[in-house]
């Protein structure tokens, strides 16, 4: 069992929604990946995966013997499950009942993925201490870049030996016009192995999702290289400059031909 930080630093760059698609991405490949809300207080990966109104018990139920953990994995689709959190429940869980109940998660999955709550303070340290591997997401913007690198050398204190790098809503044309910073420059700055860099779309839905029916969806297309990234299947970077031109020319001619 693979335990992936999710983090970023800043805030607003799309931790939750990339925690949520690339578990979906997991997910459809075959991997069988539950998705931790360590955003205890400021939950809202349950909202990013349409499961609000589901949900019957939570972290803080554990933690505080009203649940077992079995009771609290909320199934998602085939090969996902979500083991969420609630703003009420921050209290009850500390950072060693939160580390007890991740180590004690079973049921035959492949990754566990920790959603970790923005900035550096305790209850980042809380979600941290679950696992040594970690996935930094960071935009295109001065501000996002410099708190990527402070959290990488952060993990890298307290033991993380395996950090990667997920370069998220880059506009190519901007990068084509020299008016955005590339992902190479990006992954430069921050000193860390891209993993995956995921591009601007208006196809998201307002949770921040691509769709993954779709096989036109630069995101989602993506998603699925990262994923495929993570289980070892193969390594392979979406193209943002290339691809990116590719999909804007198919659904040019799609648009043409309605």
């Amino acid at each position: 069992m693979e335990k992936i930080l999710i983090t970023g630093g800043k805030g607003g760059v799309g931790k939750t929604s990339v925690t949520a698609s690339v578990g979906i991405a997991l997910a459809l490949s075959g991997e069988k990946t539950v998705l931790v809300d360590g955003d205890i207080g400021l939950n809202n990966l349950d909202v990013a995966l349409h499961a609000e109104e589901r949900i019957l018990y939570d972290i803080g139920d554990v933690a505080t013997g009203k649940a077992t953990i079995s009771q609290a994995l909320l199934r998602i689709e085939k090969n996902l499950f979500l083991l969420p959190s609630f703003t009420a429940c921050s209290s009850a869980v500390s950072a060693e009942s939160f580390e007890e109940i991740i180590s004690e998660l079973n049921g035959g999955f492949r990754f566990v993925l920790i959603d970790c709550p923005a900035g550096v303070e305790r209850s980042f340290l809380r979600s941290a201490r679950c696992a040594r591997s970690s996935i930094i997401v960071t935009t295109p913007h001065i501000s996002g870049v410099r708190d990527a690198y402070k959290t990488s050398k952060i993990l890298a204190g307290l033991g993380y030996a395996e950090q990667k790098l997920v370069v998220n809503r880059i506009k190519s044309n901007l990068v084509d016009k020299g008016k955005s910073l590339s992902a190479e420059q990006i992954a430069e700055a921050v000193r860390l192995p891209l993993l995956g860099v995921v591009p601007e779309s208006a196809e998201i839905d307002l949770n921040g999702i691509p769709d993954f029916s779709d096989p036109r969806d630069g995101a989602a297309y993506s998603y699925r290289l990262i994923a495929d990234c993570l289980s070892g299947k193969e390594k392979r970077i979406y193209d943002y400059i290339k691809d990116g031109k590719k999909l804007g020319s198919r659904l040019r001619r799609l648009k043409d031909s309605i």
